[in-house]
């Protein structure tokens, strides 16, 4: 019996079309974003649009188109910790929205059903829904991990394997190296970029679940189920062997391409335990806000409402933005938040008043009654509570 040989996508570039171009930066221009090395803005490029984008597409088409460095950043992720995201140069966002477009469809066909993140029609709440639906089956008992470091410290060798298995447009796989090596510029000097993928990248996540689609498809043969958002992932177990079972599996797969588990964040746990996940805390029988998405919640409610400042309209709009995005995810028909909403409901009142009034004082809840919040035009938590 022939085996059918495997048929890869060979003429990717002649799919970049002006209309391809065009279309890429109308998503790079929707998600907004800071300039990079180049201090070249959205605004900027766009005053050329024609131009810059047939310059591009014909650099793209010849191979012929080198990316600048990466601008690195540094965002707070609280507790005096950093993550370091790296901005690429607009014309780079919209070279790497065209290589996205021409890759997703390829990899769609063969990512796995329970990879949620960066996905077309799929997202968290997907992800948490599959998760509880596996609960109710009976698997019980979790792997809770996470992978040391993983966007920095994914294999080239190991993102380029996986494009090459269903990519034969040398063209295309020189781009997306070219990008993997493009480097970092921090403080005027650049760094080289020998590992990883920067978070910040418009084709990062893309790349990062085709790296892992191994993982994904090795877990699915071994017999096990699990949900993964990009590197953010659990092994659900029926028993606590079988957890044992898929942790020296998981640490093994990672550790043969080049990855690791984090020790400190790795726990082998039940629903009746608890663990956290994507924001939430999941229990046996509730699923609740994470603590630190409260401190999330709480630090940006702060930011809006300091004392010296008057409260108008304009801190009314960012004090509802918040709440209106932590509402929007946490508030779903699978949550029980209500107690955590109408608590931070309260403080949130108490915020506000003290904004008002530059203090805090108890008689300030009969000065400034609830009805006159609400004639300020403004929303709270448990407004959204289903």
């Amino acid at each position: 019996m022939q085996v059918q040989k495997k048929i890869k996508a060979h003429s990717l570039t002649g799919r970049i079309t002006p209309a391809v171009m065009f279309e890429a930066f109308r998503a790079v221009k929707r998600n907004r974003g800071a300039a990079g090395v180049d201090r070249v803005g959205i605004a900027q490029f766009e005053k050329q649009l024609e131009q810059n984008l047939l310059a591009l597409m014909q650099q793209l088409k010849a191979g012929t188109f080198q990316p600048l460095p990466l601008r690195r950043v540094h965002i707070d992720k609280g507790g005096g910790k950093t993550r370091p995201l790296g901005i690429p140069a607009v014309r780079d966002r919209v070279a790497q929205e065209v290589l996205r477009r021409l890759l997703s469809p390829l990899f769609e066909r063969i990512f796995h059903h329970d990879s949620f993140g960066f996905r077309p029609g799929r997202g968290c709440h997907d992800a948490m829904e599959r998760l509880l639906e596996l609960h109710r089956q009976g698997h019980t008992h979790v792997l809770d991990t996470d992978i040391q470091g993983f966007f920095d410290n994914i294999p080239h060798q190991v993102i380029m394997a996986g494009l090459a298995a269903e990519v034969a447009d040398g063209n295309i796989l020189t781009l997306v190296e070219r990008f993997l090596k493009a480097g970092v510029m921090e403080d005027g000097v650049l760094q080289p970029t020998r590992l990883g993928t920067p978070q910040g990248g418009v084709i990062s996540p893309l790349l990062a679940n085709i790296a892992l689609n191994s993982l994904d498809w090795r877990l699915e043969a071994a017999g096990f189920r699990f949900v993964r958002y990009a590197d953010d992932f659990v092994v659900v177990c029926r028993s606590g062997d079988q957890v044992q079972e898929a942790h020296r599996m998981v640490q093994g797969h990672l550790n043969g391409i080049g990855l690791s588990l984090s020790a400190e964040k790795t726990k082998l746990t039940c629903f009746v335990g608890g663990f956290q996940f994507l924001g939430f805390r999941v229990g046996a029988r509730s699923v609740t806000m994470r603590p630190k998405s409260i401190e999330k919640f709480k630090a940006r409610i702060v930011e809006a409402t300091v004392r010296n400042q008057n409260l108008d309209a304009d801190v009314v709009e960012r004090i509802n933005q918040t709440v209106r995005g932590v509402a929007n995810y946490f508030a779903t028909s699978w949550t029980q938040v209500g107690r955590q909403f109408r608590d931070l409901d309260h403080w949130l009142r108490m915020r506000i008043r003290a904004m008002k009034f530059k203090r805090k004082h108890r008689t300030d809840n009969y000065r400034f009654q609830n009805r006159h919040l609400r004639n300020l035009g403004l929303i709270f938590l448990s407004d959204y509570c289903v």
